[in-house]
């Protein structure tokens, strides 16, 4: 081998050392996975449906993997700044994020953001669902029918409630002033409490809420549900029958909470964090916990919460678009 041959194959050699050096640091690492604490980030308060979910999970982790696995709660800018926190953390497994709805929502509503949610996580498993349900007092209105009835006859008298502008609440009244073609008074509240309180009394003619806590209040009589923005009924509330079912197809609306990490994570760890997960959700104490506050469990595959995160961006993009509805 002449000398210019043998000094470019060892320039190239070199070349590859630190690519090679950092694919075996970061196998290595995913065999040892995890060494050390593990932070779990929720951008809500303590509480909150999603970091119940973050909770339960944390704790069959901790016994699973034999590390601490930590719940980190940073509320704030509609859960943005949780996003951003994971989005720049090292890709190492060691920090996640446990996000919900907005994470689909607000690179719609925020012109400025610094992540991205299809390029900026690697999806783990969508943990659990809570379709929207459509509430009303039980002294009002019996049916859909009935309602969109009212609606139509009326168009700009009857009013609706959610916890927030640009919240999955907020967008399905959007959505079925679309698809039913009628008109209403959306009317934002800083949160839930506040909304279901002036709906229990009688303040607004209707809400949206999502099927995290409100079943008892359905299963009371105190409100009546009139229709599921899901595609199957609620098991929960198995006589309320789905938006397409009640004559409006196309209003599908869910909240949800699923588990991710930064983008780049070697596959080997979102491969077993995800099994692992979806154990935990398996095990009869966490499923019983997340079904009695009205969730539908899932426990999907990364590809099957990619695919899923894909479609609710893009769905939800599509409808804040046809509002122009911004948050800047």
């Amino acid at each position: 081998m002449n000398n210019s041959r043998r000094q470019a194959l060892v320039g190239a050699a070199a070349l590859m050392l630190p690519g090679w050096a950092a694919l075996a640091q970061a196998q290595t690492g995913a065999a040892n996975y995890p060494s050390g604490p593990v932070k779990i980030v929720v951008g809500f308060s303590a509480g909150g449906p999603t970091d119940l979910a973050a909770r339960l999970i944390a704790a069959k982790l901790q016994v699973a993997f034999g590390q601490t696995f930590i719940v980190d709660n940073k509320p704030g800018a509609g859960s943005n700044l949780a996003s951003e926190i994971v989005a720049k953390a090292a890709p190492d497994g060691y920090t996640l994020l446990m996000a919900a709805a907005p994470l689909a929502i607000n690179n719609h509503l925020y012109k400025d953001l610094k992540w991205d949610a299809l390029r900026s996580f690697e999806p783990i498993t969508q943990v659990m669902s809570a379709p929207c349900i459509l509430a009303v007092r039980p002294e009002s209105y019996k049916t859909m029918a009935e309602l969109v009835a009212a609606a139509r006859k009326d168009p700009g008298k009857l009013s609706f409630s959610s916890s927030g502008a640009g919240g999955s609440q907020h967008l399905a009244g959007e959505l079925l002033q679309q698809k039913a073609g009628i008109q209403l008074i959306h009317i934002p509240y800083k949160g839930a409490a506040p909304a279901l309180a002036d709906l229990l009394g009688g303040q607004i003619s209707m809400g949206f809420m999502t099927s995290l806590s409100s079943v008892p209040y359905f299963t009371s009589g105190k409100l009546r549900a009139l229709a599921v923005a899901s595609p199957q009924r609620l098991p929960q509330l198995p006589d309320v029958p789905t938006m397409a079912e009640a004559g409006f197809p196309g209003v599908e609306i869910n909240s949800w909470s699923g588990l991710l990490a930064p983008a780049r994570t070697p596959p080997e760890i979102v491969a077993r964090l995800q099994r692992e997960v979806a154990k935990a959700l398996a095990s009869p104490d966490v499923n019983e916990k997340l079904s009695s506050q009205g969730a539908l469990v899932v426990g999907s595959t990364p590809a099957e919460f990619a695919s899923y995160l894909a479609h609710e961006s893009a769905e939800y993009g599509r409808l804040i678009k046809s509002i122009k509805l911004s948050l800047d």
